[in-house]
């Protein structure tokens, strides 16, 4: 890409960017890194607040437009680099399922698990966004039952995303560590991009935490 469409993605180690970092490095994605320190209230200082008046991360700038929340760039930056072979197009028949399942994370995954970590009883179910725990857990567990990925043989940027999501959640105990979800995981985090990325962040939050404390 011409040095003007770069992309910078703001970025935090050990946070929800973990997982956007590595699908741009699975993308092979010319991008730059803007790191923030967390331990430190990088992310609430008023240069940030103007990317993303949340404080979050993962957030991406490419050319005028900036795009928050980890699933719309997920799409985006998958889109923007066909040629890695991460994306359906537009008229592949997984297009439609790809999208869901991406969609599923914050429509239906993430509520669903904020609530069973804050030991929150769910909605009842016609007004939660997840129905209830189990349910929606199923539903993951058996498309990932099918494998060896989400669609089958096929390897896309929704993979690199979930792969990630569980991991971690399974890691910290918020998301049973079930059959197909260790297989899944253990595939995903198999591969060169994602172990190079966990090893830097390693480091990286290391040394975020020496410089937060010296503060």
């Amino acid at each position: 890409m011409a040095l003007v469409d770069r992309v910078t993605l703001f970025y935090s180690p050990q946070s929800r960017a973990t997982g956007t970092r590595i699908l741009f490095d699975e993308l092979g994605a010319d991008y730059d890194l803007h790191v923030l320190n967390m331990k430190a209230g990088e992310q609430r200082q008023p240069a940030y607040l103007a990317i993303n008046p949340l404080g979050k991360v993962p957030a991406i700038r490419h050319r005028d437009a900036i795009v928050t929340e980890q699933v719309a760039i997920a799409i985006y930056v998958a889109d923007l680099f066909p040629e890695a072979g991460l994306t359906p197009a537009i008229d592949d028949p997984i297009r439609g399922p790809y999208l869901r399942f991406l969609a599923y994370y914050g429509a239906s995954f993430e509520p669903a698990l904020i609530d069973r970590f804050r030991k929150l009883e769910p909605a009842p179910q016609s007004q939660s966004p997840y129905g209830d725990y189990d349910a929606m857990l199923g539903v993951l567990e058996a498309q990932l039952t099918k494998g060896p990925y989400l669609f089958g043989e096929r390897l896309t940027a929704a993979d690199i995303f979930w792969g990630t999501a569980l991991a971690w959640t399974t890691g910290f105990g918020l998301v049973p560590l079930k059959p197909a979800f260790k297989a899944f995981i253990d595939r995903i985090t198999s591969r060169p991009h994602y172990q190079r990325v966990m090893a830097e962040e390693a480091e990286l939050a290391a040394e975020h935490a020496k410089a937060a404390a010296k503060a």
